[in-house]
């Protein structure tokens, strides 16, 4: 994994796309888990909460071992880049630890204990409301989606990132993940270089409508949830 481009590009632009994150194989294996009723500890309609049109399900403990070993694998160089960017902000707090047990440690002390990595899935008409992953006073800075479907899986259903800055219009970026990529993207907010310094430009993020076929992902969120 080329750790080094995958910072630059998110310092850089907001996001950042990992090629080949997941290998084709465990794609496959990953997204059939989604039936599997006793790995989740919850499921979500979102049409029932208007949050879009699809389905997606929260895994329980313990989490698949490919799941645990992605989320633990990248939490480190990412939690280097999260605490740069809090020092540009001036934020309070302390910083993030170098280990993802000892954030999870810290979660839990304000009662975020849930694990929050997920599958998601949708069908044609499906989509995803611009929105934000948090759960708790706790947020790490990033998460990542990973493309578990191939190309031809399904139509429409591009990934979507939108960044408000203040005073200005939003910004909208639409990208069309291969099976096996991610897309590791800010939580909330990046930093950003002003007149008067640095700012916070507030970040959202869903999906397109799928026009044809199933679209499924993986989402790895590092906080826990309350």
């Amino acid at each position: 994994m080329p750790t080094a481009t995958m910072l630059e590009d998110l310092d850089r632009q907001g996001f950042a796309l990992v090629e080949g994150l997941v290998d084709a194989r465990s794609c496959v294996a990953l997204a059939a888990l989604f039936d599997e009723d006793q790995l989740f500890r919850s499921t979500v309609d979102m049409a029932r909460h208007r949050f879009g049109e699809g389905r997606y399900r929260y895994f329980a403990n313990p989490l698949p071992s490919e799941v645990s070993d992605l989320r633990g694998r990248l939490y480190p160089p990412l939690a280097g880049l999260a605490n740069d960017w809090s020092a540009r902000l001036g934020l309070p707090g302390e910083p993030y630890p170098s280990s993802l047990a000892a954030y999870q440690d810290r979660c839990a002390r304000v009662g975020q204990c849930k694990p929050t990595p997920l599958l998601l899935q949708y069908g044609p008409g499906g989509y995803n409301c611009l929105h934000q992953d948090l759960y708790g006073d706790e947020a790490f800075p990033f998460q990542l989606t990973v493309m578990l479907s191939a190309e031809e899986d399904y139509e429409g259903g591009e990934f979507l990132l939108v960044e408000q800055r203040p005073r200005s219009q939003s910004r909208g970026t639409a990208l069309r993940l291969v099976q096996g990529a991610a897309v590791v993207f800010p939580t909330r907010w990046r930093p950003m270089a002003g007149g008067r310094g640095w700012y916070r430009a507030t970040i959202r993020h869903g999906v397109s409508t799928i026009t044809a076929g199933c679209r499924t992902t993986l989402g790895v969120i590092f906080h826990d949830a309350a």
